[in-house]
Order: C-alpha cells, then sequence, then structure tokens
C-alpha cells in the first residue's frame, strides 16, 4: 500500500463519514445521543467490533 491509498482510504471513511449527517441530521442527532448513553465497556466492545471488521477487510482485499 503506498500513500496514495492510504489518502484516498481516509478521504472515501471522510466521505462516508458525512454522509448521515448531511443526508438526515435529525436521525444522526438522535443516533449520537444514543451513543452517548452507551456505557464505556459498549462503546469499547463497539469499537473493538469496528477494528476486527477493519482488519477481515484488509485481509481479503490484500
Amino acid at each position: 500500500m503506498n500513500s496514495d491509498s492510504f489518502w484516498q482510504a481516509l478521504a472515501w471513511v471522510l466521505v462516508i463519514e458525512g454522509l448521515l449527517p448531511f443526508l438526515s441530521p435529525r436521525n444522526w442527532r438522535a443516533m449520537f445521543a444514543q451513543i452517548l448513553a452507551w456505557g464505556d465497556g459498549q462503546i469499547r466492545f463497539f469499537g473493538l467490533c469496528s477494528i476486527a471488521a477493519g482488519l477481515i477487510v484488509m485481509a481479503f482485499l490484500g
């Protein structure tokens, strides 16, 4: 993976992350409020699942 691929991947993350607040700010705000009510353990578990999913996708791609 070269640096161009890294920056392209980062750009896509930003585009995808920006879609929900742009298209549906009310739903995004409600979802964010629900996440704020989660405990630290739940947030860590979600982060761990995200990391695992990303590593699995990278393993299949590379």
